[in-house]
């Protein structure tokens, strides 16, 4: 099946799941409600275990909605301030890191810098960016963001000290690797950083790799440095939440059951 097939097909899927998936969380919800979980610390541990569970699943769906960038329809941009879209998503994130043991720094030189840019594509960039960071690098390592601007190009890279890529690997890591036996968590489905630069082709831009063995990994994506008129409203996107906190439900894949007590969710 191509990408734009799946494109239409996975968002049906999606959607059947999600039905079937919201009576199971009301049903634990009336189980284990936020008022009882706040007063027991057992109970809240407890039911952080099935918390961490359910919005894995969740991301899994969201993750087939997320084809939809694969299909050959050009992205909503619009000009908007991506400095404090990434700063902003940087804050969510960055106490979570605490809880694998890593330390995050955040550098940009302003905190206002106007583009053209399609708000829920680049959020959608900058999880899963730092999603394979947080996969990727061990406790006590450390993740670099930064966001810059360079020969009319906006350049956002995460960087991490983590294992690194080996060279045979780097060739094809963009590509879509459907796998024979799903892999369990943190292992996805594959299609995360083939995803990315998809978002990143449709802005007229790239996604880059910079990698070395036992050193650790650079992913840049280069965007144009261009306004086109258009104003973003809002800087809030539409994909599925649920009513869950955002930052966990895009980072479940990769964060420890003590991330989903019930302190964590507000």
């Amino acid at each position: 099946m191509n990408p734009e097939d799946l494109s239409q097909l996975l968002p049906y899927i999606a959607s059947y799941m999600r039905n079937s998936m919201s009576s199971l969380y009301l049903a634990a919800l009336q189980l284990a409600p936020p008022a009882k979980r706040e007063q027991d610390p057992d109970l809240d541990a407890r039911a952080a275990l099935l918390d961490q569970s359910y919005y894995r699943l969740t991301r899994l769906v969201n993750s087939l909605t997320s084809a939809k960038y694969f299909s050959s329809d050009p992205l909503p941009l619009r000009d908007g301030n991506l400095a404090a879209l990434i700063s902003g998503l940087f804050e969510q994130v960055e106490s979570l890191a605490k809880t694998k043991g890593l330390d995050m720094r955040y550098s940009c030189a302003t905190d206002s810098h106007t583009c053209a840019f399609c708000p829920e594509a680049l959020e959608q960039v900058f999880y899963q960016l730092i999603s394979n960071a947080f996969k990727f690098t061990p406790p006590g390592g450390h993740i670099f963001v930064e966001l810059r601007m360079s020969r009319g190009q906006v350049l956002f890279s995460v960087e991490d000290d983590g294992p690194g890529i080996p060279q045979e690997q780097l060739d094809t890591l963009f590509e879509i690797h459907p796998r024979e036996i799903p892999a369990p968590p943190p292992h996805g489905l594959g299609l995360g950083l083939p995803l990315c630069q998809r978002i990143a082709t449709a802005h007229g831009g790239m996604l880059m790799v910079e990698s070395r063995v036992g050193k650790g990994t650079r992913l840049t994506l280069s965007l144009p440095d261009r306004q086109i008129g258009r104003t973003v409203v809002s800087d809030l996107v539409s994909d599925y939440t649920g009513g869950f906190n955002r930052t966990l439900l895009a980072l479940a894949d990769v964060l420890p059951a003590n991330a989903f007590l019930i302190r964590n969710q507000s």
